[in-house]
C-alpha cells in the first residue's frame, strides 16, 4: 500500500493512495476527499500535489487529472454523463460521490476507457 504525506508546522496527514478518492481545487487550497468520508484541505496547489502523486509512480497512473481543479482516482469511476458534465465516484457498496468537469474532459475520459475495454 503506497502513502502520500503532507505535513505543515502544527500537523502531519497521512493518506492511503488507495482511499483517496479525488482532489478538487480552489485557488491555494486543495481538498482530499477520502473513501470513508473524510475530507482534509490543505494550503497546496493542485499541481503541487498531482507532483507528488507522480514522484511515487502510483498504480500505472490511477489518478487523472480533469481540468484545472480535478484529479480523480479513476479506481472509483462507476458512470460517466457527458452530456451532463456529471462523473460518479463510487465504490458501489459504500460511499458515492457525484463531481462535475467539463464536457470535453470528460468526453477524453469516456473515450479513454472505451479504449481499454476493447483490448
Amino acid at each position: 500500500m503506497k502513502y502520500i504525506t503532507f505535513h505543515t508546522s502544527v500537523e502531519l496527514i497521512r493518506l492511503s493512495l488507495d482511499a483517496v478518492v479525488y482532489i478538487s481545487a480552489d485557488g491555494n487550497y486543495s481538498d482530499i476527499v477520502m473513501a470513508d468520508g473524510n475530507k482534509f484541505t490543505l494550503t497546496l496547489q493542485l499541481g503541487q500535489i498531482e507532483g507528488k502523486i507522480a514522484e511515487l509512480e502510483y498504480h500505472d497512473s490511477a489518478f487523472v487529472r480533469l481540468g484545472k481543479s480535478l484529479i480523480i482516482n479513476s479506481d472509483y469511476i462507476a458512470h460517466i454523463n457527458t452530456s451532463k458534465q456529471k462523473l460518479i465516484l463510487s465504490d458501489c457498496r459504500t460511499f458515492r460521490y457525484d463531481v462535475s468537469a467539463s464536457r470535453e474532459a470528460l468526453k477524453k475520459l469516456k473515450e479513454t476507457f472505451e479504449n481499454e475495454s476493447e483490448l
